[in-house]
Formats: structure tokens, sequence, C-alpha cells
């Protein structure tokens, strides 16, 4: 199976914080399939390390209160673009993330509440077609039962 999955799930040290997701039971899981890793906020131009984010009424913006909104959006075209092209089975993304988060986001008070809700590219993934999963549910629904290819295979963008 082919998978386009948040780059910081396979241990890329993306975050806003310049950590990483790993997870060594996702990683586990997709053992086998056809990985192809996106960072949105990357490929929008955001640094690494940088000021953390959240959707305020549809905008996202930084705990400076100044809108990135721009660099989101134009990363998450981008990673569409990828999809697009690659044409995954499943797109992975990283739980809660103002670009990523499949099911979920924060509320943009910066408190660490959750809202239901989707980052950027996860909602244009999912208006696109796409079948987006949260990696919470991806592992809770034991992805190794999928049918695996021979080999794993990690795309370089």
């Amino acid at each position: 199976m082919k998978i386009l999955i948040s780059a910081c799930l396979l241990g890329e040290n993306c975050k806003y914080n310049g950590g990483n997701n790993q997870n060594p039971e996702l990683l586990r899981l997709l053992s086998g399939h056809t990985l192809i890793p996106v960072c949105p906020e990357i490929l929008g131009g955001l640094p690494v390390p940088r000021v953390p984010a959240e959707i305020v009424n549809g905008v996202v913006v930084n705990r400076e209160n100044r809108s990135v909104d721009e660099l989101f959006r134009l990363g998450a075209e981008k990673a569409l673009e990828i999809a697009e092209k690659k044409k995954p089975d499943l797109i992975i993304l990283q739980s809660r993330s103002p670009s990523c988060g499949a099911k979920e986001i924060y509320d943009g008070t910066f408190s660490g509440k959750l809202i239901p809700g989707q980052g950027v590219f996860a909602e244009l993934a999912s208006c696109s077609g796409f079948h987006v999963m949260d990696v919470e549910d991806a592992i809770a629904n034991r992805l190794e039962e999928l049918e695996p290819d021979l080999n794993t295979e990690v795309y370089k963008s």
C-alpha cells in the first residue's frame, strides 16, 4: 500500500519545536508499505523551530498573534500536489496539528484545549477525495492487517 504520511511521524525533525513525533508502534505497523513523507509546514517555507500556531476563526495565527496563514496554505497546496502526483491509497497525519490534524485541532487560544476540526492540509486532502486518517486511528485500526508491498520504501520529496 502507498501511504503519504506526516514526515514528523517518521522521525524527521520538522515540528514547531525542532523535534519529531516518531512512533515506534506506527513504524512497525507501516513496515512493508511504501511511504511518502511530507511536512506541509516545511513545504510552505516555515522554519524549524518556529513559533507555535493554531487556527483562529479559520486563519492560522502564531502565538505572537501574527498570521502565518499564507505559508500554511501554500504548504498545504504543495503537499496536495505531491499527493496528486504519487496517488497514495491512504494519508496518515499527525494529530491536532494546524496543518495535519485530521479530526481535531487546538481551539486557537493556545491553552491546549481541543475542538473537532481539521488542519489546513488535512481538510484540503479530504475535500480532494483522499482517504485521510489520524495517526492515533491508524494505530488503533492496526494497519498491519492491510496488504503490504514486498519492501518498505520511503520516497524523498
